[in-house]
C-alpha cells in the first residue's frame, strides 16, 4: 500500500496537466472561497464511479493477456500500417456511436497498445487518431456522448430526428478523418517483432472481466453505479489484487480536479455575466460560443451552461460536438485517450492534429448550418 501510494505521488508530480489543475484550484479558491465540503459537492461522483469501474474491467482484460493475442492475430491480417490505422479508426468511430466515446476508447486503446508492443507501429499517433475518431462517431447519436444525451432529452426530438440532423456533419468529418488517416500512415508492412511471442492467458481473470462488463453497464444505466463499482472492487481485491495495483488512480484524481475547477469557473459571477452578453439568441453566436466554451470547460459543461440561453438545440449540438476537437480539455474522451496512451508527451502530438481539425470541423458545421 505504501509502495502504491509512493508510486502515485511520483506520477502526479510529473503530470503537468494535474499540476495545472491543482494550480487552477488554488487560484479559483482565492476568487470564490468555500469549504472543502462544497468542493466535494461539485464532483459528479456517479461519473467518477463509472470511470473507475470501466478502468478496472478494461485493465482486467488487458492484464489477462487476451488483447496481446488478439493484437497478434490482427497483425497477421493487416498488411500495412495504413490498413491497420484505418481499421482501428473506423472501429473506434463505430463503437462510439453505440457504446459512448469513453467506452469505445477503453476497448480500442488497450488493443492498440498491445498491437504496438508487438510491432514498430507508432502507438501515440494511432491513439490520437482514435481520440479524433470517437469524437466524430459519438456526435452522430443521442447516446454517443453525454452532451448529446443531455441535449436530446432537453429537445424532445426523436432518436431518428437527432441522428438525421447530425448525419451531414458526422459524414463530412468522418470523410476528412479517413483521408487524413490515409495520408498520415504509410504503406510500411506490419510485421511482428522477432521476439514477439504469445503470453500466458489468465482465463479466470478474462472470464470475470468479460462477465461483469455488461452487468456493470446495466447497473450504471439504472443509476446503481455506486453499488456496482463497490462490488467490482471487492471481486478484484479477492481474485486479482495486482489489477487494482496497476489501475491508473491518477486519472481519477485528474477528473475529480477537473470537475471542481470547471464548476468553480462556471459559477463565477463574471463568467455568468459574460454569457448573458454574448447574444446567444443569434444562432451563429450560439454556435461559436459552443465551440469556444468547450475549449475552456469541456463540451459537456459547455452544453449544460449554454442550454439555459439557447433557443435552438440543433445549433448547440453542432457547436459542442465540434468543440470536442482543439485543446485536449475540449472533450473528456481526449483526456482518457491521452492518459491511456502512457506517453507523457502525447498531448503534443494530439494538438498537432486536433487544433487544425477544430478549424476544419468548425468550417464544415458553419457551412451546413448557415450557408444555403
Amino acid at each position: 500500500m505504501v509502495h502504491l501510494l509512493g508510486k502515485l505521488l511520483r506520477s502526479l508530480r510529473e503530470d503537468k496537466f494535474f499540476l495545472v489543475l491543482l494550480a487552477g484550484l488554488v487560484a479559483l479558491s482565492a476568487l470564490a472561497p468555500s469549504g472543502m465540503g462544497a468542493y466535494a459537492s461539485l464532483v459528479d461522483w456517479p461519473t467518477i464511479a463509472a470511470l473507475t469501474g470501466l478502468l478496472l474491467l478494461t485493465k482486467g482484460i488487458e492484464v489477462s493477456g487476451v488483447l496481446h493475442r488478439f493484437g497478434l492475430a490482427l497483425i497477421r491480417l493487416m498488411v500495412t500500417e495504413r490498413a491497420a490505422a484505418l481499421c482501428l479508426v473506423i472501429a473506434a468511430a463505430l463503437l462510439s456511436m453505440v457504446l459512448t466515446n469513453d467506452v469505445a476508447l477503453f476497448v480500442v486503446v488497450p488493443l492498440t497498445l498491445g498491437m504496438c508492443r508487438l510491432t514498430k507501429m507508432p502507438a501515440t499517433r494511432l491513439i490520437v487518431f482514435e481520440a479524433l475518431a470517437v469524437n466524430v462517431g459519438s456526435a452522430l447519436t443521442p447516446i454517443g456522448n453525454p452532451q448529446n444525451l443531455f441535449l436530446w432529452q432537453r429537445s424532445e426530438a426523436s432518436f431518428g430526428q437527432f441522428v438525421w440532423h447530425m448525419l451531414p456533419l458526422v459524414a463530412l468529418m468522418m470523410a476528412a478523418l479517413l483521408v487524413l488517416t490515409a495520408c498520415t500512415f504509410g504503406r510500411q508492412a506490419v510485421q511482428a517483432r522477432d521476439d514477439a511471442t504469445l503470453v500466458a492467458l489468465d482465463r479466470p481473470l478474462l472470464g470475470v472481466s468479460l462477465a461483469l462488463y455488461l452487468p456493470f453497464l446495466i447497473a450504471t444505466d439504472l443509476h446503481h453505479v455506486g453499488v456496482a463499482v463497490t462490488a467490482l472492487l471487492a471481486v478484484f481485491l479477492v481474485l486479482r489484487p495486482r489489477v487494482l495495483a496497476q489501475l491508473d488512480w491518477g486519472l481519477l484524481l485528474v477528473f475529480i480536479l477537473m470537475f471542481i475547477d470547471l464548476r468553480l469557473l462556471v459559477g463565477l459571477a463574471g463568467v455568468r455575466e459574460a454569457l448573458q452578453h454574448l447574444g446567444l439568441d443569434q444562432p451563429a453566436h450560439l454556435y461559436f460560443a459552443g465551440i469556444g466554451a468547450s475549449q475552456i470547460v469541456s463540451n459537456v459543461p459547455a452544453a449544460i451552461a449554454l442550454a439555459e440561453y439557447a433557443k435552438d438545440w440543433r445549433v448547440l449540438a453542432y457547436g459542442v460536438n465540434v468543440g470536442g476537437f482543439g485543446f485536449m480539455v475540449g472533450s473528456l474522451a481526449n483526456l482518457i485517450a491521452l492518459r491511456l496512451s502512457g506517453d507523457r508527451r502525447a498531448w503534443l502530438s494530439f494538438h498537432a492534429y486536433a487544433i487544425p481539425a477544430l478549424f476544419v470541423a468548425a468550417a464544415m458545421g458553419y457551412l451546413l448550418l448557415f450557408v444555403r
